[in-house]
């Protein structure tokens, strides 16, 4: 049995009934009570829904947002750590509902960031998820991991398929991979165009995301062709896409692209004409700089026109 379980628990207030008689508090526990009976003094109230070891008061606290409760819960001596049977802690709930001020009391209360549900989830991924910005820079302040280990789900790769270009952008400036590439899923950049997220693309792209790197020989212009993105296909060759790279099926991304689909018109295009001077400066200039040092751009002694020419702004 596991006995991480036997914890005692502050006890829970005595409340009010329906029809205004007050409920005794629960008694401490006795050290000489069966298992079976801490379990119902510690839980309280749960165990009539028969999931003592579930969710806490703190956990509601957290996902409610509601900040007094959670403070009060914590002062009482409710551990900020505590989980349920799928290690689901408050933080995770925090985070999913984009409560910031529950997020920080909880990680002021000595709540681990970078724990992980059975699934391998963290708060951080969360609040990726629902595109909680505040929560996500939280996070990353206090010692929130970037970037997933191998085999978990992965904060970048979620913001980049739901469009969080703002969480995106903070994880790669707290020292994500903008490349990482999960063989299953491609890279950030694949999922985004998959995803038809043209501001993630852009930002990733911005970010000096590869452009022909996206899942095996399957580019992000596959990917955006296939969806018929042609916004984001002309985003992608703005960035120096290679439109006769060839995926597994040996196709190029005009092939990928649905029959009289606008992709498939604005890759035709593209074939027919030769790429304008200025946009090869732009991309050779870019690459000599290269990727870790984007970001000094704004600092070269360069007129401010070229520097935004520079920086696609």
């Amino acid at each position: 049995m596991d006995t991480r379980l036997e914890v005692n628990m502050p006890e829970v207030p005595c409340v009010e009934s329906s029809r205004g008689e007050r409920a005794p508090a629960k008694r401490p526990l006795d050290s000489s009570e069966s298992f079976p009976a801490r379990k119902k003094s510690c839980w309280g109230i749960l165990t009539s829904q028969g999931s003592w070891a579930d969710r806490s008061p703190l956990h509601e606290a957290a996902c409610q947002g509601r900040l007094l409760a959670l403070r009060t819960l914590l002062s009482q001596g409710y551990s900020a750590n505590i989980f349920t049977i799928d290690h689901v802690t408050p933080l995770h709930e925090a985070c999913l509902g984009d409560h910031v001020a529950c997020a920080r009391a909880l990680i002021d209360a000595g709540a681990n960031v970078n724990a992980t549900t059975i699934d391998g989830v963290t708060a951080l991924f969360n609040a990726c998820s629902t595109g909680s910005v505040a929560c996500t820079e939280v996070l990353l302040e206090h010692g929130a991991k970037p970037q997933a280990e191998p085999c978990q789900p992965s904060p970048i790769h979620e913001a980049s398929s739901k469009g969080r270009s703002a969480c995106v952008e903070a994880l790669i400036t707290w020292g994500a991979d903008v490349d990482y590439d999960i063989p299953h899923l491609g890279t950030p950049l694949y999922i985004a165009c998959i995803s038809r997220e043209l501001q993630c693309t852009r930002t990733l792209l911005d970010k000096g995301a590869n452009v022909q790197k996206g899942r095996f020989l399957e580019t992000p212009l596959h990917a955006a062709a296939q969806k018929d993105c042609p916004e984001i296909v002309k985003e992608l060759l703005e960035y120096g896409a290679n439109i006769n790279s060839r995926n597994l099926e040996l196709k190029r991304p005009v092939e990928a692209a649905p029959a009289s689909s606008l992709a498939e018109g604005l890759l035709l295009l593209c074939e027919a004409m030769p790429s304008p001077l200025r946009q090869l400066c732009r991309l050779a200039i870019r690459q000599r700089i290269g990727r870790s040092r984007l970001h000094l751009i704004p600092q070269l002694q360069l007129p401010t026109l070229l520097k935004k020419f520079l920086q696609y702004r």
